[in-house]
């Protein structure tokens, strides 16, 4: 049952932990200088238990009783969420090479305000916390009505496939729910710059050739993960099993008043996207 009143942010976040709401805190300077050092050494960052047990219990909750409303994805892709191959180029080229890719998304306007999820993505000190982690000067909340806090949910048989996030510069989840088996996220760090699309070695471990450079990154359920996703290829694995992973996904941008583009908004979350537009 979804809780008729909010979380207190310091109900939701683990602040005993992680003490984000006290910038005098020394405890909190570290916290920060770590972060971003492994943002930079390794291109993610791992917050284990950042959230507390009760609001993951009710996020979880929240989960399973939106699913019904979630829209499906599944599609066969390449690494640059495109579907359709490009001709001119070599069958073994990168913007070639497909999997299939399967996931169920819940978006913002499907979630319950109360929800721990929404509190903790419109907390300023959430919001400062990362902004100082990726090395910017303020975030904003995404304005977009489907966009700023997602459910990402993956049954048996679902997976994310290797791809680039390649309009965000960082990207932010929460773990809810971890499945039996499977549902591992893998990253291969630093696998293309922004001068150089290194297609060869790309080409490499989109074949598979590459498997000492994937890195699986541990994400304990109430773990806060961020990683940059853009220039570092990742996917998650097939999950298996009865229980569902769960993850929350948060938008942030460097600019107030951001929306997305409507026709990627109806690919993502659906065709109610466009009746309601």
């Amino acid at each position: 049952m979804t809780l008729k009143t909010a979380m207190r942010p310091e109900d939701v976040v683990d602040t005993d932990t992680y003490p984000i709401n006290n910038p005098g805190d020394p405890r909190r300077s570290a916290l920060i200088r770590d972060c971003r050092n492994q943002l930079e050494s390794q291109q993610y960052c791992v917050l284990p238990g950042f959230i507390r047990p009760a609001a993951r219990a009710q996020a979880v909750s929240d989960a399973e009783a939106s699913l019904a409303l979630a829209h499906h994805n599944s599609a066969r892709r390449n690494c640059y969420l495109y579907r359709q191959p490009d001709p001119s180029l070599p069958e073994d080229h990168s913007r070639n090479t497909f999997f299939d890719a399967s996931t169920k998304m819940i978006a913002y306007d499907l979630i319950p305000d109360p929800s721990p999820v929404k509190t903790l993505y419109h907390w300023q000190a959430t919001r400062q916390m990362i902004a100082e982690i990726v090395g910017v000067d303020e975030l904003f909340d995404n304005a977009d009505p489907y966009q700023p806090a997602n459910l990402l949910c993956y049954q048996t048989g679902d997976r994310s496939s290797w791809h680039f996030d390649s309009e965000n510069a960082f990207t932010v989840t929460l773990m809810l729910q971890a499945p039996e088996r499977g549902g591992a996220f893998e990253l291969v760090p630093n696998t293309r710059s922004e001068t150089d699309p290194n297609e060869d070695y790309l080409r490499e471990v989109l074949q598979g050739q590459r498997q000492e450079d994937h890195v699986e990154v541990a994400r304990e359920e109430g773990a806060l993960c961020i990683f940059r996703g853009c220039n570092s290829l990742h996917r998650v694995s097939p999950v298996e099993g009865d229980t569902m992973r769960i993850m929350g996904v948060f938008v942030y941008e460097t600019e107030p008043g951001v929306i997305g583009d409507p026709q990627v908004n109806e690919t993502v979350y659906g065709a109610r996207v466009a009746a309601s537009g």
